[in-house]
């Protein structure tokens, strides 16, 4: 299958497919004095969170939010945190509201997830910061804790909704030179943008430049190591999978909470990523061994969004 690029040749997305695998999620919605503080916040709170590999979860900045939008009517950001089971999801989120959040200039933190049945205590942990000094109160079937700190309070909801997500979701992007990889990388990566509800890109800037494969073939205690078929540089010395005239490769990966919002975000950093200096759009996957979600390009992009 290959489509047009603007102003250049097709562009071939290969008949293969991004295997997913189930990971649990939560919604954190952050709320600051300024969208400043809350974007700040939220960004302390999701660094080195690329890869459960090495980083424990997954997380980024979902979106922006409007002060309407908001539990207590301030401006805020929503993120979305995975990991790969549920006491490790409600480790993280302590671990990370405790230290980057409640530590943040003007912050609240409130559950993104209401509706969902499964719930983790986060705020009931945090609230021994408050040395007995703390209180609650119940609004709306809700319960929040007012922690004193050396500002005023800080206000959390007592817990957290989880869900389970799916992780794994990518492509990668086969180009001709490292700047047109990159042109591609961050065209498909604004238009997926932070207005896609449900969905995140982990990694520097929604980009992977070292995508990795399962293990190692000479250092056994390794879990993941460099993707060498996808590596230019070691294509005489190794078995390659790039295609003549191909000498940059960069890999979108994305995280989301549900199989059609990965797939519409997929379809729309494609779609993007199809400009001059592309030859090949493909994905990462091992055979179907690795998950169950399988995120197939062609039918993603002759609109099929759901398994």
């Amino acid at each position: 299958m290959s489509r047009t690029a603007a102003g250049g040749p097709a562009v071939r997305i290969d008949d293969t497919f991004a295997e997913g695998f189930p990971m649990r999620g939560a919604r954190i919605v952050i709320t600051a004095a300024t969208m400043r503080w809350a974007r700040q916040a939220g960004t302390t709170m999701t660094g080195f969170a690329t890869s459960v590999i090495g980083c424990k979860c997954e997380a980024a900045i979902e979106r922006e939010l409007p002060a309407e939008g908001t539990p207590d009517g301030r401006p805020g950001v929503s993120v979305l945190l995975f990991a790969t089971d549920s006491a490790s999801l409600q480790q993280r989120l302590i671990e990370r509201i405790g230290q980057t959040v409640l530590t943040c200039p003007t912050t609240a933190c409130f559950d993104g997830l209401p509706d969902a049945p499964d719930r983790m205590p986060v705020g009931r942990a945090l609230r021994i910061f408050g040395d007995g000094f703390q209180a609650s109160k119940v609004i709306a079937g809700r319960r929040y804790w007012r922690i004193p700190v050396m500002e005023g309070e800080f206000l959390v909801q007592e817990d957290f909704g989880r869900v389970r997500g799916i992780g794994g979701g990518n492509f990668l992007l086969l180009a001709e030179s490292a700047d047109a990889a990159l042109d591609a990388a961050e065209a498909a990566v604004g238009a997926i943008g932070e207005r896609t509800e449900g969905v995140i890109l982990p990694f520097p800037g929604g980009i992977v430049r070292s995508g990795s494969k399962v293990g190692s073939r000479r250092y056994a205690n390794m879990v993941a190591t460099t993707n060498d078929p996808f590596a230019p540089t070691l294509r005489p010395i190794t078995g390659t999978a790039l295609p003549d005239g191909v000498n940059s490769v960069y890999e979108i990966v994305l995280d989301g909470l549900d199989f059609p919002a990965i797939a519409g975000a997929m379809r729309a950093g494609i779609a993007a990523a199809m400009l001059p200096g592309v030859h090949t759009i493909t994905a990462g996957n091992y055979g179907g061994k690795l998950g169950p979600h399988h995120f197939h390009l062609r039918r993603i992009m002759a609109g099929e969004l759901t398994p």
